[in-house]
C-alpha cells in the first residue's frame, strides 16, 4: 500500500509541473539574494559561471532562509544540539538540559528520547536555488564513531524543485552494549503552475533508530576504579558482555530499542485573484495577486516503536520492572505500531492582494488512526495475550490563524489556534499569538508572544492498550495538561547581545515516577528561564573572541521536576584569516558546564526519561573541548578534541578516566577526537 500511495503522489506532482515547466516565478527565482549573516558566502562563488544563489523555506512558513556556512560552531552541523545530554555515546537517548514541555495537542504516540537524530516533516525544508547544488558531510570519531549526510537539490526550471537528504549515523561507543546505527532520508518537492495560481508541494521522510541499551553500568563506583581502566570492561546490566565491534556494515541490535516511522505528505493550492503584467522594454513579467486560496492536505504516517532483549536478564526486568518472565523465554520484546491518515481542507483571504504575507486561514481536519498492541484491556484486567490487538481511534478538529508581515518587512504579527471537536483527543486545544520586530541595525530585533495548550497526555502513559503501560499502573486517571508559555528575544546589533525569558504555569504534570509507574501533579506550578549570550572581541582586527551562552532557571512550587539551575557554554578562541584571503579559521576551546542536580534517570525499555529524587548527577569539571575549523571556498573542515577535563592518573596510569554522568549509571565517554568535512558543490 505504501508503495501505491507514494506512486499516486508523485504522479500528481509531475502532472502538475508539467503544465508549463519554465513559466511563472522566473522573476522572483532570478531575483533572491543572499542575506545570510556571519561568514557565509554560498551566494557568490569566485568565478562568475560558479554564481549561486539559494534559498529555502518550510511547508508552513512564508520566510525564506538563507544557507549558513560560518565555522565557529560544530553543533549546527551535528544532530545534537549543545545544550543537550545524552546517555553517553552519540545515537544514544537525549533530552536538553533546558526547560521545554511539549506544547502541541492531540495524539502524541509518547516516544521522544530520540526526536533530534530524526528528519521530521516539520523541519522539512523546499529550496530554490539557480544552479544545482549538492552537500557531502562526513564525520569520523572515536571508535569508528561515523556521520555521514548527502544533500542535493536543484531547480528543473524556476517554478520547480527537488531536493533529497540522506543521512546515516553510527557509533560502537566507548562502554558496553550501547551502539547506535540511524538511518534518515528526505526527499521534497514544490512545483508551480505558469498562471501562478496552482502550487503542490511534496514530502517524503522516513527514519530507521536502532539504539542498544545497556541498562546503565551496575556500579556508578567503578568509573574511579583502576581496575576497570578498560571502559568496555565495566559491567552493565542489559546486553550481556559482547565486545566492542568496528564493523561499520554491522547494524543489528540485540538488546535495544528499533523505532522506524515512514511519512508522506502532499499539499495542494489553488488561489483565486487577479491577473496583472509587468511590462518592460524586452520581456513581459506575468504577476497574480490572489484573494482567496483553496488547500489540501493528505498525510500518510507509519510508525514501530519496539524494545527487544534476544536474552533477557530475568533478574533486571524483575528489579526495575517488577516483571517475572516466563521460564525459558529466550526474547523479551514491547511493541506499539501505528498508522495514521490526516486529511486537512483550509480556505485562506488576503486583505491586501500586493501583500500575500498577510492573509487570515480558517480550516478543518479528519485525522485517522490504528494501532496494534502486544495487549488487550479485557474486564478492566490487563491480560497478556498471543494475537496481537487492533484498535481505531479518529479525532476532527478545526484551526485559525492570522498572519501580517508588513510590506516594509519589519513587523511580523502571527495568532493561531487549533481545537479537538471529537474523537479520541476531543477537548484539546492550542491557541499562541507573538509578534516580531525588526527595529534597524542599530536598534536590533524583539520577539514577543504567549503560548496555552491543553494536552492529553501521552498515549503510552494514558492508555492501558498500550504495550508499553505496565501492571503496577493503577488507572492514575489523568485529566489534561494544560501549559501557560510566555516568552521574549531580544538581539542587540552593535552589543552583540542577546537575551531570552521564558515563563511556564503549568498544571496536571504528567511523569514516570521510576522505571515504569506514572504519576500527575495536579497542582499548579511554574518555571522561569532567563538566558543571555553574547560575543566579546579583542585585539586590533577584533579576531579574538569569546562567545557565551548563560541559562538560569528555577521552578517555584512543589512539582517533581528537576532541572539545573545554571547551564552555561562558552568558547574562546581566534576567528580570522590568518593572512590568506580565501582561509576562515576558528580556533580555541569550548568549556560547557552545568550545576549539579538529581538529574532525571532513564528507563530503556520505556525509552523515558522519569524523575528520581535520590541521587545527585555531578559533574567533576566543566566538560572541555578544543577544536580548529577551517574554510577555503566552500570546503569545511572541522577537528575536535572532546572532554579533555577526563584526565588524571587512575592508579598508575595517566588516561582520560574522570568521567562526568549525564544520568544516573550512565558516564559520559573519556576523550574523543572528531575529524569532520563538509563540503559543498555547485553542479
Amino acid at each position: 500500500m505504501r508503495f501505491y500511495f507514494v506512486l499516486f503522489f508523485l504522479i500528481t506532482a509531475v502532472y502538475a509541473q508539467a503544465q508549463d515547466p519554465m513559466g511563472g516565478v522566473g522573476n522572483r527565482f532570478r531575483g533572491i539574494k543572499n542575506v545570510g549573516s556571519g561568514n557565509d558566502s554560498l551566494a557568490r562563488r569566485d568565478k562568475f559561471e560558479d554564481s549561486i544563489t539559494i534559498s529555502y523555506r518550510y511547508l508552513d512558513t512564508a520566510r525564506n532562509y538563507k544557507l549558513d556556512s560560518s565555522i565557529n560552531d560544530l553543533t549546527q552541523y551535528y544532530p545534537i544540539p549543545a545544550e543537550y545530554n545524552y546517555t553517553g555515546n552519540f545515537g544514544n537517548a537525549a533530552q536538553s538540559y533546558l526547560f521545554a514541555p511539549r506544547m502541541k495537542s492531540g495524539w502524541d504516540p509518547g516516544f521522544h528520547a530520540f526526536d533530534s537524530y530524526k528528519y521530521t516533516i516539520e523541519n522539512a525544508r523546499f529550496f530554490t536555488a539557480t544552479r544545482p547544488y549538492s552537500e557531502l558531510n562526513y564525520l569520523l570519531g572515536t571508535r569508528s564513531e561515523q556521520f555521514i549526510e548527502l544533500m542535493h537539490t536543484q531547480n528543473r526550471g524556476p517554478n520547480w524543485n527537488i531536493h533529497f537528504s540522506y543521512r546515516l549515523l553510527n557509533s560502537p561507543g566507548i562502554f558496553l552494549n550501547q551502539k547506535s546505527s540511524h538511518n534518515s532520508y528526505l526527499i521534497t518537492n514544490w512545483v508551480q503552475s505558469v498562471n501562478r495560481r496552482y502550487r503542490n508541494y511534496f514530502i517524503l521522510v522516513a527514519n530507521k533508530l536502532q539504539n542498544t541499551e545497556n541498562g546503565g553500568i551496575t556500579n556508578s563506583a567503578f568509573i574511579d576504579s583502576a581496575d576497570y581502566d578498560r571502559r568496555d570492561y565495566i559491567p552493565v546490566r542489559l546486553g550481556g558482555d559482547s565486545r566492542y565491534s568496528a564493523d561499520f556494515f554491522n547494524t543489528n541490535v540485540t538488546t535495544g530499542n528499533k523505532y522506524a516511522d515512514f511519512n508522506a505528505l502532499m499539499r495542494q493550492q489553488y488561489d483565486f485573484g487577479r491577473k496583472d503584467s509587468l511590462v518592460t522594454d524586452s520581456t513581459v513579467v506575468p504577476l497574480f495577486f490572489p484573494r482567496v486560496r483553496l488547500e489540501h492536505t493528505i498525510r500518510y504516517s507509519k510508525y514501530t516503536f519496539l524494545f527487544t532483549d534476544a536474552a533477557p536478564a530475568a533478574d533486571y526486568y524483575r528489579e526495575f520492572y517488577d516483571l517475572t518472565l516466563a521460564g525459558g523465554s529466550s526474547v523479551f520484546s514491547k511493541r506499539d505500531d501505528w498508522k495514521e491518515m490526516v486529511n486537512d481542507f483550509s480556505i485562506y483571504t488576503f486583505p491586501d492582494e500586493k501583500n500575500t504575507q498577510q492573509f487570515i486561514k480558517l480550516g478543518a481536519g479528519v485525522q485517522n488512526l490504528a494501532g496494534t498492541f502486544d495487549t488487550l484491556q479485557r474486564e478492566n484486567v490487563l491480560e497478556l495475550i498471543g494475537a496481537r490487538q487492533k484498535k481505531n481511534y479518529y479525532n476532527i478538529y478545526g484551526h485559525g490563524e492570522y498572519r501580517n508581515r508588513t510590506k516594509n518587512q519589519k513587523w511580523d504579527m502571527m495568532a493561531d489556534g487549533k481545537i479537538y471537536f471529537a474523537g479520541m483527543n476531543a477537548g484539546d486545544y492550542e491557541a499562541g499569538a507573538s509578534i516580531r520586530s525588526l527595529l534597524g541595525k542599530k536598534i536590533g530585533s524583539l520577539l514577543l508572544g504567549a503560548q496555552n495548550v491543553n494536552r492529553t497526555p501521552s498515549f503510552i502513559m494514558q492508555n492501558p492498550i498500550s504495550s508499553f503501560y505496565f501492571r503496577g499502573n493503577e488507572d492514575p486517571g489523568l485529566k489534561k495538561e494544560n501549559i501557560t508559555h510566555l516568552y521574549a528575544v531580544v538581539y542587540q546589533p552593535l552589543l552583540k547581545l542577546g537575551l531570552t525569558g521564558h515563563y511556564y504555569l503549568m498544571t496536571n504534570y504528567s511523569y514516570y515516577t521510576d522505571f515504569y509507574k506514572i504519576n500527575q501533579y495536579n497542582a499548579i506550578f511554574n518555571v522561569l528561564q532567563i538566558g543571555a549570550n553574547k560575543v566579546f572581541e579583542a585585539g586590533k582586527t577584533k579576531q579574538w573572541k569569546w562567545r557565551t551562552e548563560v541559562y538560569f532557571q528555577q521552578v517555584v512550587g512543589g512539582a517533581p521536576l528537576h532541572i539545573p539551575a545554571i547551564y552555561t557554554r562558552n568558547r574562546f578562541g581566534y576567528e580570522g584569516k590568518l593572512g590568506y584571503p580565501k582561509l576562515n579559521i576558528a580556533m580555541g576551546f569550548e568549556a560547557k558546564y552545568r550545576t549539579n542536580y538529581k538529574g532525571d534517570g532513564y528507563s530503556p525499555v520505556l525509552g523515558q526519561f522519569f524523575y528520581q529524587d535520590d541521587q545527585t548527577v555531578q559533574y567533576k569539571l566543566p566538560n572541555i573541548a578544543a577544536y580548529l575549523n577551517f574554510r577555503i571556498n566552500s570546503f569545511k573542515a572541522f577537528v575536535r578534541a572532546e572532554n579533555l577535563n577526563t584526565f588524571r592518573k587512575l592508579g598508575t596510569n595517566w588516561g582520560f578516566s574522570n568521567n562526568n554522568f549525564a544520568a544516573t549509571d550512565y558516564p559520559y565517554p573519556g576523550l574523543l577526537i572528531r575529524l569532520g568535512v563538509f563540503w559543498g558543490f555547485v553542479n
